[in-house]
Parts: structure tokens; sequence; C-alpha cells
């Protein structure tokens, strides 16, 4: 049986973890084995008596930084692996080392596939200011970000990073299926959803129904009308994916529309034939 996808987080909090990942799909993973989770606590490898991990930045400003050789120390504890030679790691065979920060590459769900599709990741959560610029270079660390706004420390986006992975890890959504229709799956927001009862009035006295193309029955429609509405609400909502997907589909919207003109003008051609033969 081969090894568990599995998580490994350098925190000065590990008393924040499983957290939400202890419920719901992920916990009942984590209870069955699908994949696993190890806290590093950084304070740890501290090498003074007052278990310092930080230290005011050269340069003056505000707050602390958080020491290089605590974390290296804490890194090479977590990852079985010391830097020898001045070897640079970036990836381990636990995975991919990512440190947790607002500068950052975004985080998305091509990178969760990715970081899913290997044997786990290692998670540095930083504090404070944040870490020394040093280790991040000599150990090749990626850094991520959960999008352009700042957290008190890394650990809610390991949290946030980790839940994402693990919902595509084989067996842990019920329906394999649910997560091809997913938003940002095909480049598009995903389309509205709608349940019973068909017609719910709300607060206002307002009846609200359900758009009729999905009590139809016909899978084909319903296909299309959930492919135009991912469409519209991507296009109105995010229009940096939008431009990625219309570039990418340009040729075939062409070729559709040009096959629609030919259709019509076949049509009218007939239309015109059959009116000549009837003067």
């Amino acid at each position: 049986m081969s090894p568990a996808w599995t998580a490994r987080v350098l925190t000065l909090f590990p008393e924040m973890f499983p957290g939400p990942l202890g419920i719901s799909l992920a916990g009942k993973a984590l209870e069955n084995g699908v994949w696993a989770l190890e806290t590093v606590d950084i304070r740890a490898f501290a090498r003074d008596k007052h278990r310092s991990v930080d230290d005011t930045p050269f340069g003056g400003g505000p707050g602390m930084v958080m020491r290089p050789d605590v974390l290296d120390a804490a890194l090479a504890g977590a990852t079985g692996a010391a830097l020898a030679g001045g070897q640079a790691l970036g990836v381990t065979g636990q995975g991919r080392m990512i440190y947790l920060s607002p500068r950052g590459r975004l985080l998305d769900q091509a990178l969760v596939k990715d970081l899913a599709a290997g044997p786990g990741v290692v998670l540095l959560c930083g504090r404070y200011e944040g870490v020394d610029q040093r280790v991040l270079d000599s150990r090749v660390i990626e850094e991520v970000s959960l999008g352009d706004f700042v957290l008190s420390g890394g650990e809610p986006a390991a949290l946030a990073l980790i839940d994402a992975c693990v919902r595509l890890l084989p067996g842990v959504m019920g329906n394999a299926g649910t997560a091809g229709e997913e938003s940002f799956e095909g480049g598009l927001l995903e389309y509205p959803h709608y349940t019973r009862p068909a017609v719910w009035t709300d607060g206002q006295g307002v009846e609200r129904g359900v758009p009729e193309v999905l009590l139809s029955g016909h899978h084909e429609n319903v296909r299309a009308w959930r492919l135009a509405e991912a469409e519209a609400v991507t296009q109105a909502r995010r229009p940096d994916l939008w431009r990625v997907y219309a570039e990418a589909h340009e040729a075939e919207w062409n070729a559709r529309e040009a096959k629609r003109r030919r259709r019509r003008k076949n049509r009218l051609a007939g239309e015109r034939s059959a009116e000549t033969g009837e003067g």
C-alpha cells in the first residue's frame, strides 16, 4: 500500500491543527488513513533557554523576524534533510516546501491539483513580520498566497491549502464527478445551483422559482444552460479569468459561428428554391 498523502506543518501553534480539518470529509479521510497530518513545533528547535524564535530586523523597523537558524533546524527535522555543501532542496521526498506569504504566487486550482498529485506538502507558517529571507533562499522554498490580504499568521492559510488538496484525493469525495464541475475547472466559475422546493417564497413574500430548463429532464439543454451561466458569471465577476478563457476558446467560437451561418445560408437558399419552384 502506498504511503498516505501527508501534510507536514511547521508552526508556533501546533494546537491549531487539525482544527476544521478534523471534521466532515477531511476529518473522515484523516481518520481512515487517506491522508496524514504532522505538526512540527518550531519553538522546539530554539537554541536558548528562553526558546526564542525571533529577533529584531536588521535595518530597523517595527516587529520581529523569525530566525533562520531556528527555522532551518525545524525544516531539517521535518524533512529529515539537512543542507549539505550548499545544496538547495526545494522539493523533498515529503513533497514541495511552501511558505505561506502574502507576497507569494496566488494559490489556484491548478497548483492545488499539482500538490494533491504529489506525496504531500511541507508548509512553513510564519508569524510576526515574517521569516528571514536567507532560509527561503537556501532551501528554495516556494511562497504561496491565498490572496491580496494579510493574516495574523500562516496557519489559516495552511488549513485552507490542505483542505483544497485533501478533497481531491481519491476516495475523499463521495461523487468523483463533483470536482469536475466546480469553479475554476475548465477556466470558469461554477454555475448557480437549485434544489427543492421548486417554488420558494422569500422573506419579502416574493415567489422564486427554478429555471425551467432544470426541470425539463433534457440533459443536453441543462448542460448548455450551465455552461452559459458559468460563462456569464465568470465574465461579470472575474474578467481576468474570462480573458484567458475567451482567448483559449476563440477558435472554437469562430468555428461554431461559421457553422451556424452556413446552416442559415443553406436554409435560406432552400426556402428561395422552394418559392421559385412554386412560382
